[in-house]
């Protein structure tokens, strides 16, 4: 994994700047109670989708284990919020306080075990009737897109990838055994995420991890048919990433 101290000062021009933030936060509101008072954003990062979630009456907690991180993050909720150093599987929070947790860009970065436990941490940390709110499917979303580079890039990943951390349905399933129930699915676009045919032929060859272990033959398939799509320099569609809200049992 990253070293999230060293990436902070760039992180954000690297991953779509506020326009990505942006569309990640409206997709967040569009499934958040407007009555929420206490939200915690956990792996807040730099702060910069946690800003957005701010709003009269309502308190924001950015958690992250990395320092640097959060030193961008406070000034950013200023008055609306604060940041605590902390991890996904132990909030700094005691039981039933908040009434929502947001997990963006998160669980498709760790394994299934560490999933469970961000799931179950995040249900005891909720109030009834408190939202839990995250990505899922990340990664697949960037294979996903609706283009000539998605049709070549899609059945392959299917093919060759393993079940993800953060797959929708198994997100389904660890949340409902902690009583967390379906709320409601939204989606935003991943701006500047989109990439020319060229660039994905060199990531299959050198940076994709579910194609380092993939018959060579099979990989140099996947590459010449990339290559072969007009318009190499061309950048395809960005991803249109999801975003699943689940609700603690009624309300």
């Amino acid at each position: 994994m990253l070293d999230y101290d060293l990436e902070a000062a760039h992180y954000d021009e690297t991953r779509g700047g506020v326009a990505r933030a942006g569309a990640a936060a409206d997709a967040v509101l569009e499934l958040l109670p407007a009555d929420c008072a206490v939200l915690v954003d956990v792996a807040c990062g730099t702060g910069i989708v946690s800003e957005l979630l701010t709003a009269p009456g309502r308190t924001v907690i950015g958690v992250d284990p990395a320092a640097a991180m959060l030193a961008l993050a406070q000034p950013r909720l200023g008055g609306g919020g604060h940041v605590v150093r902390g991890d996904a599987t132990q909030l700094p929070l005691a039981t039933g306080s908040v009434d929502a947790v947001t997990f963006m860009w998160l669980l498709h970065l760790v394994d299934e075990a560490l999933v469970a436990s961000a799931i179950a941490e995040a249900a005891r940390a909720l109030r009834p009737g408190g939202m839990m709110i995250t990505t899922v499917d990340k990664n697949a979303a960037q294979y996903e897109t609706d283009s000539d580079v998605g049709e070549i890039l899609r059945p392959a990943r299917r093919e060759l990838a393993p079940p993800a951390s953060d797959d929708v349905e198994r997100v389904r399933e660890l949340a409902a055994t902690v009583g967390l129930k379906p709320a409601g699915l939204a989606g935003y676009v991943g701006h500047g995420q989109g990439r020319p045919p060229r660039e994905w032929a060199r990531r299959v060859r050198e940076d994709i991890t579910w194609t380092r272990g993939a018959d060579p033959a099979r990989v140099a398939e996947i590459c010449r048919a990339l290559e072969a799509l007009p318009g190499q320099e061309v950048r395809r569609a960005d991803p249109v990433y999801k975003v699943a809200g689940f609700r603690l049992g009624g309300k």
